[in-house]
């Protein structure tokens, strides 16, 4: 692909995200190797669906012409599995800050964790995580949850197809979820965890599926780098 192709007809990339990156971390090394592979001072880049730092899996990277469609592909079905871990809670919803423990969950049964489940199916209300990139006066909502402010987070309509438990092992639960564009599994399992009669908070995710697009065909952003290298050069020797 030339440059010219590139920047008219636009590309998708399809990233396994890892741990601790965050979502414009990738974009950003991603803008920064095609500029310097394509010897252009600007592209535009950009991804459909952020990652929070602790989850992995499917990021879809475009490029060129192809932004124009990143409405479109974050508008798509998303799967995740993942783990909850009950008994405790985080003012995040995830491991990313303080684990207050001790909740009960003595009470807690197989058949329960799997009956609760249903309450999620099919279109909910759901509040947002305080720590999250949601605009709230002005401010990114975590920018006030940060500086200690009280923050009002707006519910909103989402929808749940699937919510399947595939493991329990207590306090861990996993799960797979299927859902709508605008869900947090953090709020989910913040809220699963209250609606067992306990506190939970979501301590691994990862994103598997977008619409058609599965993390089996993603690569690793390092390999995906060292390919996009790979076919400039084989590009400029067949000119």
């Amino acid at each position: 692909m030339t440059l010219e192709e590139l920047k008219n007809t636009g590309r998708v990339y399809l990233i396994d995200k890892p741990l601790t990156w965050t979502s414009f971390d990738v974009v950003n090394k991603m803008r920064y190797t095609l500029c310097r592979t394509y010897h252009t001072k600007k592209l535009k880049v950009g991804h459909a669906g952020t990652l929070d730092p602790l989850a992995s899996g499917l990021l879809i990277v475009c490029a060129g012409k192809e932004t124009k469609n990143i409405d479109l592909y974050q508008a798509r079905e998303k799967e995740y599995t993942g783990t909850i871990t009950l008994g405790a809670c985080t003012p995040s919803y995830d491991a990313e800050t303080e684990v207050t423990s001790g909740f009960p969950t003595e009470h807690i049964t197989d058949q329960m964790i799997h009956a609760t489940t249903k309450n999620f199916i099919g279109n909910i209300m759901q509040r947002p995580p305080v720590f999250s990139a949601l605009m709230v006066d002005g401010k990114r909502a975590y920018q006030h949850a940060r500086s200690g402010e009280q923050v009002e987070m707006t519910e909103r309509e989402i929808s749940i197809s699937e919510f399947e438990i595939t493991r329990i092992q207590m306090p861990e639960v996993d799960f797979r979820v299927v859902c709508s564009k605008g869900t947090y599994i953090r709020s989910l399992a913040n809220d699963f965890g209250e609606a067992i009669g306990s506190k939970a908070y979501l301590s691994a995710l990862r994103r598997t599926r977008i619409g058609q697009f599965c993390v089996s065909d993603a690569m690793d952003i390092n390999a995906m780098l060292e390919k996009i290298a790979n076919e400039a050069e084989i590009e400029q020797e067949n000119e």
